[in-house]
């Protein structure tokens, strides 16, 4: 039986399992509510198969005939913000059963319950339209990869393969001061990226949460519009191009080359990103270093084949922004429902 872990709130598989006998109680069904207590405390449906309940994760449901569990979905997440802003925390914030329990909630009658649900359910299906196009879009361009180039693993249109520090360059982010968060040297006017700014970005890098001021910058370096990133610690081998100059630490490398196309190297990662991941040595968390990302052998076409695809993946590109628009826009009315709602 798979075990639904903390990391898997919010998506439909598991890569623990559980062999042995287990009570019932701890059985998890397709559509029950979890929310993760550890972290980000995130609420989501499960949607996998059925699976074993594991620690730091709630299983939430009405036990009243007065309480829909579909408005219960909608009027959490809003308080368990409220909670994880106001937890404090060292290293990762934790969530009792205890504050979950206390949680005060309205409670309007069961038929403005299913009018509330039904308002959301409506605003909920075109985010979830949008994110089902946008998949089709990373799928689309998945498929021309492997339609002009073949699998990248096992080349099977025999191109020359190279290692990857002979076709670019790649060198660590710079942040000398201690400690890294020092108030003293942030809130400026220079975008400062870290590993869950790539991790969390599309093929561009296009949105940042920190700054560095002038001594930040001293400290550090600045990294030129257009360089690949690369995370060498915590997210591994995750890829993203930097849509701005920016500065970052050394958790994360940036590549340059004339030799490669930076958007054929992204999509070349983007394939191989597990196995790299897979193959980390493990200290305190997973991390890879420059002699590893070097030593890469990478299937390397000719340069004119990698435009070509460049050009074509700018064009899905630019087509998948103007969904990423209407998602934006359809988040945001949502937002605004739900406020309206439980305000």
């Amino acid at each position: 039986m798979p075990i639904i872990r903390i990391r898997d709130v919010g998506h439909d598989e598991s890569e623990t399992y559980f062999d042995g006998e287990f009570d019932s109680k701890y059985l998890i069904n397709k559509g029950d509510m979890l929310i993760a207590m550890d972290g980000d405390f995130r609420l989501a449906k499960w949607t996998g198969r059925p699976s074993l309940l594991n620690q730091r994760v709630c299983k939430v449901k009405s036990i009243s005939k007065d309480l829909l569990d579909e408005f219960l979905f909608y009027a959490l997440p809003a308080e368990l913000k409220k909670i994880e802003d106001a937890t404090s925390y060292v290293t990762v914030k934790h969530l009792s059963v205890k504050k979950i329990n206390a949680i005060e909630i309205p409670l309007p009658s069961l038929s403005e319950q299913k009018a509330i649900v039904a308002k959301l359910d409506r605003a909920q299906r075109l985010i979830d339209i949008d994110k089902a196009m946008l998949a089709k879009y990373d799928q689309l361009i998945q498929s021309v990869f492997l339609d002009m180039f073949g699998d990248p693993v096992t080349n099977p249109k025999g191109w020359e393969v190279k290692k990857l520090g002979d076709v670019g360059t790649l060198a660590r982010g710079k942040s000398k001061h201690r400690p890294r968060n020092d108030a003293s040297i942030l809130g400026g006017d220079y975008p400062l990226i870290q590993t869950g700014d790539v991790a969390n970005a599309g093929m561009y890098i296009t949105s940042y949460n920190s700054t560095y001021n002038e001594l930040g910058l001293k400290q550090s370096k600045k990294w030129e519009k257009g360089t690949l990133c690369i995370t060498i610690a915590a997210n591994i081998a995750k890829v993203g191009i930097l849509d701005f100059d920016a500065c970052f630490p050394d958790s994360v490398v940036g590549f340059k080359s004339e030799l490669a196309s930076s958007i054929y190297i992204y999509s070349w990662m983007g394939f191989l990103q597990s196995i790299i991941e897979e193959q980390a040595p493990v200290s305190a968390q997973k991390n890879i270093n420059l002699r590893i990302l070097n030593d890469l052998d990478v299937m390397f076409p000719p340069i004119d084949l990698q435009h070509k695809y460049e050009a074509t993946v700018l064009k899905v590109y630019n087509e998948k922004s103007l969904v990423e628009v209407t998602q934006s826009q359809s988040e945001a009315l949502f937002s605004s429902l739900v406020q309206g709602v439980f305000n």
